[in-house]
């Protein structure tokens, strides 16, 4: 066994099995505290409650209560694996709510056999929670269920593995274009991958001005264009009218290459093909789609990005999937809105222009960060991220008509 794989299943198992527990925010200690904390003064508040439903946010915790919800159909990059194989994974989502927002959270791993009784089952608790973060959840049910838990829950639902990767990789995107002296809307991407983040990615970076139909997406059978039979709904937004089929058709004289794919599926002839200054996110983990040392032995004036943290600009959903639902719980938001995944990009990119203070370079293990190739991205351990993207996110949400009550006076400031 490897010291790397003894080390995680020690720090899993050791000294207490989990990455999570529930604390105390009352005291206990004495027969009083237990008469208010339960019968007969806990007949107060709900009585309160069910004369205003309203009221639960101010006797009960759910207002800064998140669930982490999955069937484990698309662990990591390990597939489908079954709910309990999961919960290891929705345990460290919850330790990331935790350490990077303040915001307490519960995994939720759900047996199934159709998608509508996972729906089911997670509507029919939705209301125990401020807002439910969905993971792990292959596509295309992935789209399906997020779509009806929206309609039928009156509290955030986002899918992160879908909408985080988004905002991340659109925040990167916008900088690194303006870093090449590129506009995205004028720019040429190239998607490998199709699944949840990849469609999402794509129709993110729409929302921010790319042109769909600049856009050429790939699946395992090629290039996905109009004269294919075998697309589902969602692919079928992608289907260019082009008779390029394959990646060395479609990335000759492209600005933009994005890998959410698999391992070195992305050849380094073909990074040699693409247009001057060209921008490459090679996202999967934990082997990106070409390794940077091999795309940057090609081409020296290439901006590149994994999701790895060993090299510089890593997309990871930690810098926005804490503090969207900070800035959602904390105006209630009823869900979380393209324009709040909007404020989101761009709060985390203009935050990489900024002066990086000496302790997050010290967290980071580096001397010196500026905005420019190497930096396009804040890191993870940026104290700033939650106050700005937070602050964003729910001025965002009062905005666009889904916050419940105003934004608290100087929030964030």
């Amino acid at each position: 066994m490897t010291d790397a794989r003894q080390q995680a299943l020690d720090y899993h198992a050791l000294p207490t099995p989990g990455k999570i527990s529930i604390e105390l925010t009352k005291p206990a200690e004495t027969a009083k505290d237990l008469a208010l904390a339960y019968s007969p003064g806990v007949a107060e508040p709900v009585k309160e409650i069910a004369m205003n439903p309203d009221e639960v946010y101010r006797y009960t915790g759910k207002g800064n209560l998140v669930a982490v919800i999955t069937n484990g159909s698309a662990i990591l990059g390990l597939g489908n694996l079954g709910p309990l194989a999961s919960k290891p994974v929705m345990e460290g989502k919850a330790l990331l709510f935790k350490r990077f927002a303040g915001i307490d959270s519960i995994d939720i791993e759900v047996k199934h056999r159709t998608a509508e009784e996972f729906v089911n089952t997670v509507a029919n608790i939705a209301d125990t929670f401020g807002g439910i973060n969905l993971e792990d959840i292959k596509a295309p049910e992935c789209f399906e269920i997020e779509k009806a838990l929206i309609q039928r829950c009156s509290i955030p639902v986002f899918h992160d593995d879908q909408h985080g990767t988004a905002i991340v990789t659109a925040a990167g995107m916008i900088n690194a274009l303006e870093i090449q002296g590129k506009d995205i809307s004028e720019s040429t991407i190239v998607c490998m991958g199709a699944g949840a983040a990849a469609i999402a990615c794509m129709e993110l970076l729409i929302k921010c001005g790319a042109m769909r139909e600049k856009i050429y997406m790939l699946d395992r059978k090629g290039v996905i264009h109009t004269r294919r039979e075998d697309l589902n709904e969602y692919k079928k937004l992608f289907a260019n009218n082009t008779d390029k089929r394959t990646l060395e058709d479609v990335i000759a004289d492209a600005d933009v290459f994005v890998g959410v794919s698999g391992p070195d599926v992305l050849p380094a002839e073909a990074v040699a093909l693409m247009a001057p200054n060209p921008v490459i996110f090679a996202c999967s983990n934990p082997d990106p789609e070409i390794k940077p040392e091999l795309a940057h032995s090609v081409r020296d004036d290439l901006i590149m990005a994994t999701g790895r943290s060993d090299f510089p600009n890593q997309v990871n959903n930690v810098l926005c999937f804490p503090f969207i639902f900070r800035g959602a719980l904390d105006v209630r938001a009823k869900a979380i809105t393209d324009e709040m995944k909007v404020a989101a990009v761009h709060a985390i990119r203009e935050l990489a222009k900024e002066p990086v203070p000496q302790t997050v370079l010290d967290a980071s293990g580096v001397s010196e960060l500026s905005f420019g190739r190497e930096y396009i991205i804040p890191k993870p351990m940026d104290a700033r991220l939650l106050p700005k993207v937070a602050r964003a996110v729910a001025e965002a949400a009062v905005a666009s008509g889904v916050a419940q009550i105003e934004l608290p006076e100087n929030y964030m400031l």
